[in-house]
């Protein structure tokens, strides 16, 4: 599942094109739940890109600096050692 949350977005579409309208301003959130797959891969020759996709095709991609990849690496891996999330072997 998708979510997508627009705050003062505009967009004008006129003739099949889309144009920015108002000032640029415009912030956005997506979240995806119910992930079927994750990979990561090299993008570019500085960056990590993570690429998340649920069982209805819908994806989310997010490029990182490896500096960024080893900090999250890093709480992924306290996680594993303080929290009851990984104590379970199989998601439902």
């Amino acid at each position: 599942m998708l979510t997508l949350q627009l705050s003062d977005f505009m967009v004008e579409l006129k003739d099949g094109s889309i144009k920015n309208v108002g000032p640029a301003n415009k912030s956005g959130s997506a979240k995806l739940f119910d992930v079927e797959t994750a990979e990561a891969r090299e993008f570019g020759d500085k960056r990590v890109k993570l690429v998340f996709e649920d069982d209805e095709g819908n994806e989310v991609q997010v490029a990182l600096f490896p500096e960024q990849v080893r900090s999250l690496t890093k709480d992924v891996e306290e996680l594993e050692e303080e929290s009851a999330v990984f104590e379970s072997s199989t998601h439902d």
